[in-house]
């Protein structure tokens, strides 16, 4: 993988008129116009395993399992997106930290898939989350970001802990992006 994993990406949070998060990623370090490279994704949120992090409006405690950089780069919802989804995706692997501590709306759901018996033993909760991906201009530079709304997919294993699975329900908001 040939990704700058040196350079650290320029994330910062902003409020939109409402009062709600997003996360804006400067730099776009997965292109294609065509297809994403999942494996290439894969690769760089391994980096995470490991890790946890906090949600601001809960308090709750998330953790990074071994099991997330497969399920968020080859999930069914993942294989099925195309376009700017793919992309904005593909994406906030850059911002996995920011984007689970501006989480909010919590839900709750029971699992019944003996798949999970264990691994969401206690149910799932999905978290809504913003990210802002940039649209560059014919000169390179930016113009305006587009947001995007999802849901951070969350397993309640049997240990007591949240574990983050996947980013799913991605859909690119149809009111005015921000300017830049």
């Amino acid at each position: 993988m040939q990704l700058e994993e040196q350079k650290k990406p320029e994330l910062y949070v902003v409020k939109d008129p409402a009062g709600n998060s997003i996360v804006i990623v400067n730099d776009i370090i997965f292109k294609g116009k065509r297809r994403i490279d999942w494996q290439d994704v894969e690769s760089y949120v391994r980096k995470y395993i490991g890790e946890f992090y906090e949600i601001g409006d809960t308090k709750d405690i998330v953790f990074i399992d071994k099991d997330f950089p497969d399920e968020f780069a080859g999930s069914k919802d993942t294989h099925n997106l195309r376009g700017t989804s793919a992309k904005a995706k593909a994406n906030t692997a850059q911002c996995i930290p920011q984007m689970i501590e501006i989480a909010s709306n919590k839900k709750y759901k029971e699992n019944f898939n003996d798949k999970h018996r264990m691994d969401a033993k206690f149910g799932w909760y999905r978290y809504d989350t913003r990210v802002g991906i940039p649209v560059f201009g014919d000169t390179g530079e930016v113009e305006r970001y587009n947001v995007f709304r999802m849901e951070l997919l969350i397993r309640h294993s049997y240990d007591g802990k949240l574990y983050l699975y996947d980013a799913v329900n991605i859909k690119k908001e149809t009111s005015n992006p921000l300017e830049h």
